[in-house]
């Protein structure tokens, strides 16, 4: 079973071909997020790692980024926002400015947007 079946609201057929046609076009942003987070790449499935993991940072952004008040988060909101501060955790070792780190950042809001696009074209 691969990791790409793992990612809840996508179905693993169409979630494979948008990443590979992704890819095509981000494969050394893949490879950045990869050597930052020590995922090795002769790993298989690695790029789908790096996939759930933009998703998952994309996700966390929408959470923060909201327009809650401070008692409208629910205990889901909590445990996503907590998941958030992991994965900033995860880009932000070993960097010396902010201005690596918001590269990171920005790479895997970025991966993370152009796949939903893809996705949606795909039937």
């Amino acid at each position: 079973m691969s990791l790409l079946a793992n990612i809840e609201g996508y179905e693993s057929q169409r979630t494979e071909k948008a990443l590979n046609m992704l890819l095509i076009d981000r494969m050394n942003e893949f490879r950045e997020l990869a050597n930052t987070m020590n995922i090795p790449m002769t790993w298989a499935g690695w790029e789908s790692s790096i996939l759930k993991f933009c998703l998952d940072f994309d996700k966390a952004f929408e959470i923060l980024s909201s327009k809650m008040g401070r008692y409208d988060y629910d205990k889901t909101s909590h445990a996503s926002i907590h998941k958030c501060m992991t994965l900033m955790r995860q880009l932000a070792r070993g960097k010396k400015t902010v201005t690596e780190f918001t590269h990171l950042q920005n790479i895997a809001y970025t991966l993370a947007q152009e796949f939903k696009v893809i996705y949606r074209r795909i039937e």
